[in-house]
């Protein structure tokens, strides 16, 4: 849930900027602050100044002539140094607001009735500084208010023969801030229940997402099983038919998930340098069978350039837009290109499909937003590809750009990587399928899997693929000899993978080499493990990737094996 304390801060950091990224638009709204503040002391400027040189303002005092000429270049140093100098700083807000209304306040003590119009903008400062900044800078902008209102009323000889201005400016900067407050007040709730049903929904979606994930993943492992039963080709036809329905399912949960993470706020950017060639080798292996499936015919490019990125949010990305490519393309051809743009990075996903009409272009990126026309064919998916792919782009300060003419075909670009001067690490899998592929029939296996069909699934493929399988509910009390530990994240009763795995090891007493399957935010279970070194793989788990992650898990334990063996 939302924390009722953290939204209540300043009217939810002022409804989080209008719900949009809270320095960044704080920063922004002081630099409109500070070009309104030049806008408004130019026009003072120019009206009073040549005013008083042909004698229009033959009354007006020498200090408000002088103000008058300090305050705009003034001004003009403020929004300089706001711009030079970007940055959240309350400081520097509190410094501009202290210069404001004593301003304002001088005029009106000293300019008699001429200049009482300039409580126009008295208010305006109070109120827009309440709006943007919450309640206690609201209250206080007032209470300056006020007593600007006082000292002008002990100098300004017209308001103190005439009382009821004073009294109509009071009551103006008492009852619209006051009545301010209270829409605020309930905006502000509005916001609380609204926020907290998108968050409810976020994680109703995410435990859905999970719950279905497990039975679709024992289908999954079932239908591997299939394969290598004795069945006609008829019947293996019907198995790659469920098994390509069963694909269709795993990317929709996919992109629950990520959304209701989204949603959490938790995502958080981990940078590193990458070489974009293996992620795009990455997609283009995600993306094959769906491909064929289609009839599309997908290529990459070559790109040797290293940036630096989130691996896996930027493969999330590319294989939402490559993906929905395929989707609206089938029969077309797909390439997964790269370019140099300004010193910077992007990735561009080019397809010769239908092409994208103009209305529909700027609505791509909504939340299950999808380009339909009467008669067109089902499509798959919900519409939260490119939404997600928008919402991750923002987040890592990226452009995502789209192009599309009808009948010819859609671009879709990834702007904004930053290139790095660093060769990538070579990533360990890498390392391991470069080596000599063991077998991984005899391989000993820990198998602990709380749900019951899910554990007989994975069990009984396992077996098929001549592993020596130990299958638990639980932790178990007692541990064979294993080469590999293949463990469920939420093994019930408050226990987790990561505590089996170390329960394991501390039995066995070895490094057992780990494999952690689970339905949740990958993100969230590798902060919970803690070990980089530990593969982690989202439900449903292809067949293909378990066993990659077996024979590498097989290398791992050859390795130890060979090292033991020489050390004896």
């Amino acid at each position: 849930m939302v924390s009722t304390d953290r939204a209540n801060t300043g009217w939810g950091r002022a409804l989080e900027r209008l719900s949009a990224s809270s320095t960044g638009q704080e920063e922004g709204e002081d630099l409109k602050q500070a070009v309104v503040r030049i806008i408004v002391s130019g026009i003072a400027f120019v009206t009073v100044v040549p005013g008083t040189l042909v004698g229009y303002w033959r009354d007006l005092p020498p200090g408000i002539l002088l103000l008058f000429v300090i305050y705009l270049p003034f001004s003009c140093a403020v929004w300089w140094w706001m711009k030079t100098h970007p940055g959240d700083q309350p400081w520097r807000r509190t410094i501009a607001i202290v210069c404001d209304i004593p301003a304002l306040t001088y005029t009106l003590a000293n300019g008699g009735a001429g200049m009482l119009p300039l409580f126009a903008l008295l208010l305006w400062v109070t109120v827009g500084n309440g709006l943007r900044f919450g309640p206690r800078i609201l209250i206080a902008s007032t209470v300056m208010a006020l007593a600007s209102i006082a000292v002008a009323a002990v100098f300004n000889d017209y308001m103190r023969q005439n009382p009821y201005i004073v009294v109509t400016l009071i009551a103006t900067a008492v009852l619209v801030p006051a009545y301010i407050f209270v829409l605020m007040k309930r905006v502000h709730r509005a916001y609380i229940a609204a926020r907290e049903a998108n968050l409810s929904k976020s994680r109703f979606l995410a435990q859905a997402s999970h719950d279905l994930r497990q039975p679709v993943h024992a289908i999954s492992l079932f239908t591997a099983c299939l394969r290598d039963a004795d069945l006609r080709q008829s019947e293996l036809g019907m198995v790659d038919n469920i098994d390509r329905s069963l694909q269709s399912i795993s990317r929709l949960f996919k992109s629950l998930l990520d959304v209701s993470t989204l949603d959490s706020g938790k995502v958080v950017p981990r940078y590193e340098a990458v070489a974009i060639a293996d992620i795009l080798d990455d997609v283009l292996q995600q993306n094959t069978d769906m491909a064929q499936a289609n009839d599309c015919k997908l290529g990459v490019s070559n790109c040797k350039s290293v940036v630096i990125t989130d691996r896996a949010l930027l493969t999330t990305m590319l294989q939402n837009i490559v993906s929905n490519a395929i989707k609206y393309a089938p029969g077309r051809a797909i390439m997964i290109g790269c370019r140099r743009e300004k010193g910077m990075l992007s990735v561009q996903v080019y397809d010769q499909g239908p092409g994208i009409s103009p209305e529909h272009q700027q609505r791509v990126f909504e939340e299950f937003y999808q380009v339909r026309a009467r008669g067109d064919r089902d499509i798959e998916g919900v519409g939260l590809g490119l939404s997600i792919v928008k919402r991750l782009a923002q987040l890592m300060d990226m452009k995502v750009r789209l192009r599309s003419t009808p009948g010819r075909g859609t671009s879709v670009t990834l702007a904004g990587l930053a290139i790095s001067s660093r060769d990538a690490p070579v990533p360990r899998r890498a390392v391991r399928t470069a080596q000599a592929a063991p077998g991984i029939d005899g391989l000993r296996i820990l198998l602990v899997e709380d749900d019951g069909a899910v554990l007989c699934a994975t069990a009984s493929l396992l077996r098929k693929w001549g592993c020596a399988v130990q299958a638990e509910t639980g932790v178990p009390t007692e541990v064979a000899p294993c080469d590999l530990v293949i463990a469920d994240f939420d093994l019930g009763e408050g226990t987790t993978g990561s505590d089996c795995i170390k329960a394991v090891r501390r039995m066995l007493g070895r490094l057992v080499p780990a494999v952690v399957m689970s339905g949740h935010d990958p993100g969230r279970v590798r902060d919970e493990l803690g070990d980089d070194d530990i593969p982690i793989l989202s439900k449903p788990v292809r067949p293909a990737e378990l066993r990659s992650v077996i024979m590498a898990a097989a290398m791992e334990a050859e390795g130890r094996t060979t090292g033991e063996a020489a050390l004896s």
